[in-house]
């Protein structure tokens, strides 16, 4: 059974990721917004380029909102990088709700963008800094998951609106946008400070009491805390040595170098995949096959929230028990066989209109989400921050962030011009698409699965990376960690003190002799 410091760390953990459903339910309130008369009616019937405007304006503040992110996150901490930025996020809401003409409107969501980038920021990597090295990948992962769960909320608060009258109708859904931010600064006074931003601060007391209460049942000399402690001082002791300390010091080694690559790739693929289609836009996906009565558009579009939710739950899940690789390779090849297989259902029922035809293009979307959820949505956070070193965790981050907000931004303004020009024939340009990303998945994605945050240095910058994790059971020449530290850790929770004392003498006599296995060349 979980120990209190467990419990408490999933329950901390659980606030802080509810940062990731602004996004999800801004997509998915937009998506309903577009199938209100009422919206339509305040802001002129919006279409074409003036509607990927009012999309992609949200993503537009995110990407200029990237650099104060890091810059808040190493220097004030990641719990003031939160607090700042759901405050602009709730300003920028306000706003939103009130606008009284389409360029107040714009102006709102680009506070609201603005504001997320910064927040989104500190929030993942503070859930993966607190994280048990026995459950990161799981608790990362579950922060993106809280996306589509967002935008369950959005879609039907929406669908519930949708019978008033006037401006109500989308005032409110607007205004509801506000509420996890609010929850967060009204909770961020209980969530603890991340250890490893305290020990850089030479905060070193701190962080050890912080990583005790959590990972060691409120013993600060735990084996498992005792060592956590020593592989973040060395790595942060390698780091400040041998790191720049500007922006260049991301492409200013290989190993970072190969970071940066990954971490563009998967902000690109993780919007870039077709996703931006039948997200924001799925009214006109839905219209071009014969689905055209608004209240089944909302309903529809609330369906495959609740679809999404619950798969990027599972993949959560699945991140602790499968590689991570396999897990973005089977998502991408398998939506790239579902969104073939939803074109050419389009495109047939463009030529012959029929039932059938229509049912199986919505069958195949809702196929589409699905791999998209199991594969990436718990990853798409997730494998970018425990990619990164500490010292270049925030930027790294941002980096991955800045590439998501400019494919949203290419998804949000191009994609309704691109419709408006080509019709359904559109998604080929995703059908070819696909196929690339499964094969840069496949040739170039390292796996992650099995480190502490300190051991993956070793996969990308060799053996002078190595800390202390690597002399005490850590084959990095196979990528695998050996978890017989944290199981034993985790074990003498619940033994009493004077077995566990034997246990530790046994376990340092066991180790005294271990060598540092050869290293992993980058």
């Amino acid at each position: 059974m979980p120990d209190r410091g467990i419990i408490m760390l999933w329950l901390l953990s659980s606030i802080a990721i509810i940062n990731s459903m602004v996004n999800g339910y801004d997509g998915s309130m937009m998506t309903g917004l577009q199938s209100l008369t009422q919206w339509e009616t305040s802001f002129g019937n919006p279409t074409g380029a003036q509607l990927g405007l009012l999309n992609a304006i949200f993503n537009a503040g995110g990407t200029c909102g990237v650099p104060f992110g890091p810059f808040l996150s190493d220097w004030a901490g990641r719990r003031w990088g939160i607090f700042v930025g759901s405050v602009i996020i709730i300003v920028g809401t306000i706003l939103q709700a009130a606008s009284q003409n389409v360029n107040m409107f714009i102006g709102a969501r680009f506070l609201i963008g603005f504001g997320l980038a910064i927040s989104s920021n500190a929030a993942p990597i503070l859930v993966a800094e607190l994280a048990h090295p026995k459950f990161r990948g799981t608790i990362t992962g579950l922060y993106n998951t809280q996306w589509p769960l967002g935008g369950i909320l959005a879609a039907w608060i929406t669908y519930g609106t949708f019978q008033m009258q006037g401006d109500a109708s989308w005032r409110i859904p607007s205004a509801l946008q506000a509420v996890p931010s609010t929850i967060l600064i009204v909770c961020l006074p209980f969530i603890p400070e991340s250890p490893r931003w305290l020990v850089a601060k030479e905060r070193s007391d701190e962080a050890r009491a912080i990583l005790g209460r959590l990972h060691g049942n409120g013993n600060p000399h735990d084996p498992l805390v005792d060592l956590e402690m020593d592989e973040i001082q060395e790595a942060l002791d390698f780091q400040k040595a041998n790191a720049d300390t500007r922006w260049f010091e991301l492409v200013g080694s290989p190993g970072n170098r190969y970071r940066m690559f990954l971490a563009v790739c998967v902000g690109l693929f993780s919007q870039w995949s077709g996703n931006g289609l039948t997200g924001y836009y799925l009214s006109k996906i839905l219209n071009q096959i014969g689905v055209t009565d608004p209240k089944f558009q909302l309903r529809i579009n609330g369906g495959k929230q609740i679809q999404a939710w619950f798969l990027a739950n599972l993949g959560a899940w699945l991140t602790d028990r499968v590689p991570r690789r396999w897990q973005f390779l089977g998502g991408t090849a398998g939506m790239m066989i579902c969104f073939s297989c939803l074109t050419i259902f389009t495109g047939l029922y463009q030529q012959t209109p029929s039932y059938n035809l229509g049912i199986g293009a919505i069958v195949f979307m809702f196929f589409f989400g699905a791999c998209y959820s199991l594969g990436w949505q718990a990853n798409t956070t997730l494998y970018p921050t425990e990619i990164m070193p500490y010292r270049i965790r925030a930027k790294g981050l941002a980096v991955s962030t800045m590439t998501v907000n400019l494919a949203l931004f290419f998804n949000s303004y191009i994609n309704p011009i691109g419709m408006a020009s080509l019709s359904w024939k559109y998604y080929f340009v995703y059908v070819a698409w696909l196929p690339i990303e499964v094969l840069t998945i496949f040739f170039f994605f390292k796996e992650t699965k099995g480190h502490t945050l300190e051991e993956l240095a070793v996969i990308f910058d060799g053996e002078q990376a190595a800390v202390a994790g690597t002399r005490l059971g850590v084959d990095p020449a196979h990528a695998q960690v050996t978890e017989e530290i944290v199981e034993k850790a985790l074990h003498a929770h619940d033994t009493p003190t004077s077995e566990r004392s034997s246990d530790i003498g046994k376990e340092e006599k066991a180790t005294e002799h271990l060598e540092i296995a050869p290293p992993v060349r980058a």
